[in-house]
């Protein structure tokens, strides 16, 4: 899995034009960065690619578009999740504007007044959402898609302004999902907002699902998307991950090393049964090779 190679992003005009980047292996140069509170940074991508180093910055930005490119080539799947129809353009109090319009992907927290807000069309979303799919499918015609809606709500942008927003993205994926064959919609956010409903299901920002509510949304997206011996398999995975997250209290005594030789074991075995499993930390750490 390779999981959102520019970081969260919430608006389709960045979603697509990121995508389309990796199939060109578009390489960034020094000058679409900029340098805003004390580092330096890109308007295509979230900030976990900030960096102090300028050098630093741009080399994980196209490290990520390398493996992007190249993940992408052999993907059977491809995830989109779409949060916000509401796009936000760099205006004339910045220069010079990026390439392709100015449109930021992430704010980066600059002055509100470098950005005129907008919200997206339905055609619009359609026209960007359609291209893309086409452009994909060229580059690898055996990719199928997965479309979701993000059920966190945009509060910021106002209840009634978030609700047409969510209802623009909907109308449009729902409009891909029937003009290509390849195309599915996953229901997260009925599911979240309909099903669930409660704010029970919510974090204590009363916006964001916690962890019951994404379970039972994995749990949904499990049974009607993966077949049941890879959810079998989802659940011996998920039973190592746990073991490799156990602190002991007193990591000397025997039941310990028991305990950590026989995941090493199970490690081992599961990566013999199914090679294209990457347990090399996990087995590390059971065996005591860790750093």
């Amino acid at each position: 899995v390779v999981q959102n190679p520019n970081g969260i992003l919430f608006n389709p005009d960045s979603v697509c034009k990121n995508l389309r980047s990796y199939v060109d292996n578009k390489q960034y140069q020094m000058d679409e960065l900029f340098y805003l509170n004390e580092i330096w940074n890109s308007w295509d991508h979230h900030s976990r690619f900030s960096h102090f180093d300028k050098e630093k910055c741009l080399e994980g930005i196209n490290d990520s578009q390398k493996k992007a490119h190249e993940f992408l080539k052999q993907a059977d799947w491809l995830i989109i999740t779409l949060g916000s129809s509401f796009i936000y353009r760099l205006n004339e109090l910045i220069a010079p504007i990026p390439p392709g319009g100015g449109v930021a992907a992430n704010c980066h927290r600059a002055p509100a007044a470098w950005f005129t807000k907008e919200l997206l069309e339905i055609d619009e979303i359609k026209e960007l959402l359609e291209g893309t799919l086409k452009e994909l499918k060229a580059f690898n015609p055996k990719l199928k898609f997965i479309f979701t809606v993000s059920p966190v709500r945009h509060i910021r942008d106002g209840v009634v302004e978030n609700n047409r927003s969510k209802a623009r993205l909907i109308e449009a994926v729902h409009f891909i999902c029937t003009k290509f064959e390849s195309a599915f919609y996953f229901p997260a956010y009925e599911l979240v907002i309909d099903v669930l409903r409660d704010y029970r299901f919510y974090d204590i920002d009363l916006v964001h699902p916690n962890y019951a509510a994404t379970e039972f949304v994995l749990e949904k997206f499990a049974q009607t998307c993966i077949d049941e011996p890879s959810q079998q398999l989802m659940q011996e995975i998920k039973k190592i991950v746990i073991a490799r997250k156990h602190k002991p209290f007193q990591p000397e005594t025997e039941a310990h090393k028991k305990f950590l030789q026989v995941y090493a074991e199970k490690v081992k075995e599961m990566m013999k049964l199914y090679p294209f499993l990457n347990l090399t930390d996990e087995e590390n750490y059971f065996s005591g090779s860790a750093g």
